[in-house]
């Protein structure tokens, strides 16, 4: 509980100001303190009757994301300014126009940013973030600094989320994972979006969470002591030669060491990689890319490197502006260590991102990487596609995607997410030449449009007038805007063909003596599996149904119909909740909207994660009305929390629930004879648990095993994984959806 005692929080606020001026590091300049001091004074004021959920006084806030903004981001006097101004027009009396008179027009317009970016999170109708997502990235072609605060904004309210109820914390934390965290990596951030995804899976999955640190906590000692040693022939060298250095040891973030357990399938003891050495030399800019190969040439002198993991980003730096040379080295115990070789200004780009990479700007003549992603995201905004919620999931991707630099016929350089093809090339030049390409030559050999490109690619599109956008380009286009234009130039193809295909389709109905009725035209659709009405009309008038296939339909649908009335008591249904969590669901939603789900809505176990009892889970209102139960740190449930925040529930299952659900397990280890057998046996007689399949694979001695088991509860399944473990021959035994060394 916290108690009140304002002289102490007095005390504390003018220690939180003293903090911010000396993480920004310019409080002598009498001119910056004046102005920052006026902006701390107006959001006192503004706040003083306001707290926190903790009890804590509301200004902490605004001075901790000041603070962030200074001392983590780097950022300047506007910066730090709005920081300390940002939800004074959102949740007091003050107006923009009172913000503008006080402070001019530059840090009026950035706090109306702010304002509209924190109304777009704070909506409660269904898919209102992410059809107002257009308006944060324009925020990022008009003045990216609105961005960035935001993301001070919200790693304060990740380091503070402890006061908010579960439900708020697994939503915001979800939001962080799908948008924030992956944007401060976009924007070089790379410390903030480490301490992002790891607060996002301290709420997420507080078990693993806890885990991780505790044993990363346990094992410090011991890695210190490597380091040190690893490191001191090195440093001795780097001496000897001359160079200007530090050398640390970065230790690996909990995020990523459980993203390596997961994709590796391994427990925490084998990720080898906990941490990587970084050199960061001193020198002057025209010296950097020398100085850094003489330490790449002094390191790898002690230690062998991996031949496939050196990185040069230091001669191709990331389009976000990173630059740094990666190598993975063996040390003389057997183990390998990643070593990072950059310089100070690197590093500071490497830390702070897109404000260090301003600072340094007028250095490059050249665009930078960052420059040409900011203005990729001006061509996404203005892409023809309405979709909002496409368009979300579509940014997000090339958010993630890692780059490969291209070069045009004339040797210019392109930057594509990796994996991307021909028609994604072609689509970047320019809309046309994507609409009207039939094929590229790459490194001059003759390719089809879905040809993967690799990085260094030289290509060529080769375009006919004739030429038009095909519906399975859909399927190989990676890039936002190639699909964005793709989708568009089809709609407006099948939009020109639609009336054609109708009458097609009316004569065709005529020749069977049917009437040509709206619920028939829907059959039709959906024995074609088509997705609108227009698909099936430009399908009609491409010649692509025909008099059969409308005749085949028809009697199949009618057929139907008698079935359904027949099997209708053996039909099989998708296994429903048990009655104690389905009302809880029911009462919380009643509780949030005032209105009731009817008795008789579906309540579905989503087959993406399988939970059972005993599993953390969440409620999710569908647009059909039915509520799907997810696992909460299913990452179908983490999109669905960031997108639609208001239709989340957060539920818990009974002690113990009567039904059985459907989950499954993998099993790995060395094969034998009879082996099958007495893990059946296990299952099935020592546990008495349903087999619903079993499906093994086995490469010479090795097999894995997927078998999916009916069961109770999570009590249950860790049991089995545990007994399974003694059974001669089982290496390694973790339930879908989760790995090696994590309970259920």
């Amino acid at each position: 509980m916290y108690v009140i005692n304002l002289e102490a929080e007095r005390k504390e606020i003018l220690k939180r100001y003293r903090n911010l001026l000396n993480a920004w590091g310019k409080a002598g300049e009498q001119k910056n303190k004046r102005m920052v001091r006026k902006a701390f004074n107006l959001a006192v004021t503004a706040h003083k009757d306001m707290r926190r959920k903790s009890g804590e006084p509301y200004i902490y806030h605004p001075i901790e994301v000041a603070r962030i903004v200074a001392g983590e981001i780097g950022l300047g006097e506007t910066s730090i300014i709005c920081a300390l101004l940002h939800d004074v027009v959102e949740d007091t009396n003050y107006t923009i126009e009172d913000i503008r008179q006080m402070f001019g027009d530059k840090i009026a317009s950035i706090i109306d940013g702010l304002t509209k970016i924190k109304e777009i999170f704070d909506q409660s109708s269904a898919s209102a973030q992410a059809e107002n997502f257009r308006k944060i990235l324009l925020t990022l072609s008009d003045d990216v600094r609105v961005i960035l605060i935001k993301l001070a904004d919200r790693l304060h309210n990740m380091r503070t989320l402890d006061a908010m109820i579960q439900e708020k914390q697994l939503k915001i934390a979800s939001e962080t994972i799908y948008l924030f965290a992956p944007l401060a990596h976009r924007l070089g951030l790379y410390a903030i979006k480490s301490e992002l995804e790891d607060l996002a899976l301290k709420y997420t999955e507080p078990e693993v969470y806890a885990t991780i640190a505790s044993k990363l906590e346990e094992s410090a000692a011991i890695r210190s002591k490597f380091i040190s040693k690893f490191i001191y022939p090195i440093k001795k060298a780097l001496a000897t030669h001359g160079l200007q250095f530090e050398i640390i040891g970065r230790e690996k973030s909990i995020y990523s060491i459980w993203q390596k357990m997961k994709t590796k399938q391994i427990p925490f003891e084998e990720v080898f990689d906990l941490f990587a050495i970084r050199i960061i030399i001193d020198t002057e800019f025209e010296n950097e890319k020398y100085q850094c190969w003489q330490a790449y040439s002094i390191v790898t002198d002690y230690y062998s490197p991996k031949q496939n993991r050196l990185r040069d980003w230091v001669s191709s730096p990331k389009a976000n502006g990173y630059e740094s040379l990666h190598t993975t080295v063996m040390s003389h115990t057997g183990q390998w260590v990643e070593v990072q070789i950059r310089t100070r200004r690197m590093n500071e780009i490497a830390e702070k991102g897109y404000a260090a990479h301003w600072k340094y700007k007028e250095k490059s003549l050249t665009e930078s990487g960052i420059d040409r992603w900011l203005s990729k995201i001006k061509e996404l905004l203005q892409a023809p596609d309405s979709n909002a919620l496409t368009f979300l999931d579509e940014f997000k991707l090339n958010l993630f995607a890692d780059e490969i630099i291209l070069f045009t016929p004339k040797g210019d350089i392109k930057t594509l997410p990796a994996k991307s093809t021909a028609i994604d090339f072609a689509y970047n030049i320019h809309s046309e030449i994507g609409n009207h390409a039939i094929g590229a030559k790459v490194n001059h050999r003759l390719v089809s449009l879905n040809h993967v490109l690799n990085s260094g690619d030289q290509i060529e599109i080769i375009t006919s007038n004739k030429q038009q956008p095909r519906d399975e380009w859909i399927d190989f286009a990676v890039t936002a805007k190639a699909r964005s234009f793709i989708k568009e130039a089809l709609k407006d193809k099948k939009k020109k063909h639609a009336e054609e295909g109708r009458k097609k389709l009316e004569a065709i109905f005529l020749e069977l003596g049917e009437e040509m009725t709206k619920i028939k035209l829907q059959k039709l659709q959906e024995c074609n599996k088509f997705s609108s009405p227009n698909d099936l009309f430009y399908k009609a008038a491409m010649d692509e149904i025909s008099l059969k296939d409308v005749k085949d339909c028809i009697s199949q649908s009618d057929k139907g119909s008698w079935l359904n009335i027949i099997t209708r008591p053996f039909g099989r249904t998708k296994p429903q909740l048990p009655t104690r969590l389905s009302e809880d669901v029911r009462e919380k939603l009643k509780a949030r909207s005032g209105i009731a789900p009817d008795e008789d809505l579906n309540y579905r176990i989503s087959d993406c994660c399988n939970p059972i009892p005993g599993d953390e889970v969440i409620g999710f209102m569908a647009g059909d009305g039915d509520i799907w139960i997810h696992r909460t740190n299913c990452s179908e449930a983490i999109t669905l929390m960031s997108k639609y925040g208001n239709r989340i529930v957060k539920t818990n299952w009974s002690n113990r629930e009567a039904s059985t659900f459907l989950t499954g397990i993998r099993v790995s280890g060395f094969d034998r004879l009879g082996l099958i057998n007495d893990i059946t046996k296990v299952i099935a007689e020592t546990l008495g648990l349903n087999i619903r399949s079993f499906h093994i694979d086995s490469t010479g001695e090795v097999y894995e095993a997927t078998i999916m088991i009916l069961v109770h509860d999570t009590e249950e399944i860790n049991k089995l994984i545990s007994q399974l473990k003694q059974v001669k021959g089982v290496e390694g035994a973790f339930r879908l959806g989760y790995k090696a060394g994590q309970k259920a």
